[in-house]
């Protein structure tokens, strides 16, 4: 198979229509590696992490893109990450017995949290309920909220591969055409299956959706998972936690483990540690926490 773990964008060039092609394999193989999910909470961390690839390639930014399922469900939280270079991670969090054969049966109650952390400038975040049954039916429902254009995704993911298809429609002065056009390509998207999405290459699966259409297809721009955590990030939590905060916790469990919930490794601090990293910022028997 070719394309692993790429994105690609492509235009239709008489069309005021874009869209976007997603297949992470390697990436999902070590994104899913760090856990043990059930099977159907797995399928949703991999069409989440796809869908977040996607919106990567969308919405510009310099920075990290979070996207969070929240719900009361067994499913209890999803999320998943994306950076301007498509540097994937992600997590769940759900009870040990799952019933539920889709996302919305999974996560019940919820709401669809996107955050941008960028660089530069002020964090952006937009904030909708669960709709449809599908990961994909709410995403689709921020875009019709947040930015009021027609926008349809198809995500899938199993054991070996997790995979997406975007298209977007582009604002036009031609309404009538727009919207004729636009029902024709959403047609030709909607016939596409889990196994030519996951299985088949960019080209050819376009070619088999879109062979009558001028379409531009732009060059493959790689995706990888990675993970940000680090001791130099935990010490800088237990420093803001204050020395007075850190020293009892120490006391009542006699050293303070952190688990990246992203990859699984673990962070173990005992008190020669805790000392060591407040006498290196100088600081006495004083917290920065307020309560």
């Amino acid at each position: 198979m070719q394309d692993n773990d790429t994105l690609r964008r492509f235009l239709f060039e008489d069309l005021a229509i874009r869209g976007e092609w997603v297949n992470l394999t390697e990436s999902w193989q070590t994104a899913k590696q760090h856990h043990n999910y059930p099977n159907n909470v797995m399928q949703q961390l991999g069409e989440a992490l796809a869908a977040a690839t996607l919106l990567s390639a969308t919405i510009k930014f310099d920075g990290n893109l979070i996207l969070q399922a929240q719900g009361d469900g067994d499913l209890n939280s999803l999320t998943v990450q994306c950076t301007h270079n498509r540097d994937i991670r992600g997590w769940a969090r759900s009870s040990e017995e799952v019933t539920g054969e889709n996302f919305a049966e999974l996560l019940g109650n919820g709401r669809i949290v996107l955050t941008i952390n960028a660089n530069k400038g002020e964090p952006y975040q937009g904030i909708v309920s669960v709709a449809g049954t599908q990961f994909a039916d709410s995403i689709e429902n921020y875009f019709t909220q947040s930015e009021q254009l027609k926008t349809r995704l198809w995500l899938f993911a199993d054991e070996h591969h997790a995979a997406g298809l975007f298209i977007q429609e582009l604002p036009s002065n031609d309404k009538p055409h727009a919207d004729e056009n636009w029902t024709r390509i959403e047609a030709l998207a909607d016939t596409i299956t889990d196994k030519e999405l996951l299985y088949l290459p960019c080209e050819q699966v376009l070619q088999r959706l879109f062979h009558e259409e001028a379409l531009r297809l732009f060059e493959a721009e790689s995706v990888a998972f990675k993970c940000r955590c680090s001791q130099e990030k935990i010490e800088t939590t237990l420093l803001a936690l204050g020395k007075s905060e850190v020293e009892q916790i120490i006391k009542e469990q006699g050293e303070i483990i952190a688990d990246c919930e992203f990859c699984s490794r673990q962070y173990q601090f005992d008190n020669i540690d805790i000392e060591r990293i407040f006498s290196a910022q100088g600081i006495n028997n004083t917290s920065n926490t307020q309560h």
